[in-house]
């Protein structure tokens, strides 16, 4: 009785893998949320919100209050200058935004082009629009190249009279990478020349290490009339279950969104809206401070990674690491064989990164596997021993 539209999905990795973390008692690193809270005066806005009486529908739009706290970090963070009133929009989670979009620029037969690994709503997203996927691979670090990258002949290609939307996630789940200015500049160049939207999904936009730096397209005046800038509270507060997102850009992209938005969850909730319009407003220090523990947490996994085993990959941006197995990965074992046996044995959740990928390339991601570090200094530690010690691998 299903539609041909959801037939074809089953239940996530995420749910899937968390269910054996628990059976195993395993240290989950593979689902990307924290296992703490965010600041605490942010929890009280939320409550003192809700005990005075923020608690029906808000504004299908968004609250006006978190619309104008969005422009105005638009403006502190970027220079960007953001018309609250029109060229923003709320909605229930970044990944809400994301089916938005794809529904409001495409028509079934469309392409949208999507850097491949990409975050697995992507592709629900185009497949429940009709619309047709184009992939351009983003290839690992090599002798040539010390982050991930992609063939620009490849890009190319994958335009074409059909090409109606980009979707560009910088920083990147699951890699890590930060698209250069360059890189940006020929997306939107392609994007101009096919007179197609770009969707930049920047929900990590301050989990930024250095010496990268994060670059907005929307901030570069050749991509700043098509580019639809996509972020949340999630990632940046440690609230992911409040599910606040949004989209901002030029009136008439952020006014599509909205057409879809109003007949998808219509508005979002309210409480949760008023607490993350505080937390736009944080002082400078705590998103400094909140780079440098993620940097320490960065580097803590990635050197108990090492001393297990795997090869870290750079990291730019973002809270996830990309390892190849290598020797530990055993003859004719996929990704997600490798992952269920490492939750075996080792007792460490991580995810197997060919879902991010199609279903025709996935055998590229089978040496590889991602590694979640948004977690506790003693969750982490615990990972650590339990990698590094015990039951080797192979």
């Amino acid at each position: 009785m299903l539609s041909q539209r959801v037939a074809g999905f089953g239940a996530t990795v995420f749910a899937e893998f968390s269910k054996l973390a628990q059976e195993h008692r395993a240290v989950n690193l593979g689902q990307g949320f924290p296992d703490f809270d965010g600041p605490a005066e942010i929890k009280q806005a939320a409550i003192d919100a809700i005990t005075s009486g923020v608690n029906q529908y808000a504004i299908s739009q968004g609250a006006l209050a978190l619309r104008t706290a969005i422009a105005k970090h638009a403006r502190r963070f970027y220079d960007q200058s953001i018309e609250p009133l029109s060229q923003v929009v709320v909605t229930s989670g970044a990944t809400e935004t994301i089916f938005d979009a794809v529904q409001a620029f495409t028509d079934p037969g469309d392409e949208v082009v999507l850097f491949e690994p990409f975050y697995d709503s992507y592709l629900a997203s185009v497949q429940l629009a009709g619309a047709v996927p184009r992939y351009v691979e983003l290839r690992a670090p090599d002798a040539s190249h010390p982050t991930w990258w992609f063939d620009e002949r490849e890009l190319e290609q994958a335009f074409t009279p059909r090409t109606r939307l980009v979707i560009v996630n910088t920083p990147h789940n699951p890699t890590g990478k930060i698209f250069t200015r360059d890189e940006l500049e020929l997306i939107g160049r392609l994007a101009a020349r096919a007179n197609a939207v770009i969707v930049s999904d920047e929900v990590y936009e301050h989990l930024v290490f250095a010496p990268a730096r994060h670059v907005r397209p929307a901030t570069m005046p050749s991509l700043a009339d098509r580019t639809l800038t996509i972020s949340s509270g999630g990632k940046s507060f440690s609230f992911t279950g409040w599910k606040i997102g949004w989209g901002l850009g030029p009136v008439a992209l952020v006014g599509a969104v909205q057409k879809a938005h109003q007949w998808v969850t219509f508005a979002t909730a309210s409480p949760f809206q008023a607490a993350i319009a505080r937390a736009l407003e944080l002082p400078d220090s705590y998103f400094s401070g909140f780079v440098a523990e993620y940097a320490a947490r960065r580097d803590f996994l990635g050197a108990a990674l090492t001393k297990a085993g795997l090869e870290v990959l750079p990291v730019e941006g973002s809270y996830f690491l990309m390892a190849r197995t290598g020797s530990l990965r055993k003859a004719g074992e996929d990704d997600v064989q490798f992952c269920k046996r490492l939750i075996v044995e080792k007792g460490v959740a991580a995810i197997p990164p060919s879902v991010f990928y199609s279903a025709a390339h996935a055998p590229r991601a089978h040496g590889l596997a991602r590694f979640a570090f948004c977690k506790t200094d003693a969750t982490l530690q615990e990972a650590a021993r339990r990698l590094t010690g015990g039951s080797v691998l192979g």
